[in-house]
């Protein structure tokens, strides 16, 4: 669903907007990224492999979901608007995880002549914990 992008004089700093709420991570979702990414390491497809190395079986890479939150980050403020991102992968997501991906305005202010804004971006478990935490900075149209 496309949604319209925020105008600058209807963001303040805490706003939030319509997260999005994705289907549990299966292992298809998992082996089609692998494959896609030629990252063909077994612990992510084969469930005895990944539990010989310690982990309770297949994961999916970080970079996956990370993607997707910037692309929902991009989706709501447009990705020729983007200035800055940065991600920080903080635990394993595993088959079954159903995630959701948010964004908050931390800052809300103007440079080089744009109006730009801060997000705090989370890709966050149902138990409420978070994976993956994510920074960035977007030029909003007023």
């Amino acid at each position: 669903m496309k949604r319209s992008m925020p105008l600058w004089r209807d963001i303040e700093v805490d706003s939030e907007f319509a997260p999005l709420v994705d289907e549990p991570v299966t292992r298809t979702d998992i082996v089609r990224y692998q494959g896609a990414s030629g990252d063909f390491d077994a612990a992510h497809h084969d469930d005895d492999h990944a539990r010989k190395f310690g982990f309770r079986g297949i994961f999916s890479l970080g970079m996956l979901h990370g993607g997707i939150l910037a692309s929902y980050a991009c989706e709501l403020f447009g990705p020729q608007n983007i200035r800055r991102y940065r991600m920080r992968f903080r635990d394993i997501i595993w088959v079954g995880d159903r995630l959701t991906y948010t964004a908050k305005v931390t800052r809300k202010y103007e440079e080089k002549g744009e109006l730009r804004i801060d997000l705090d971006l989370r890709c966050q478990r149902s138990t409420d914990d978070v994976p993956i935490k994510a920074e960035a900075t977007f030029v909003v149209p007023l």
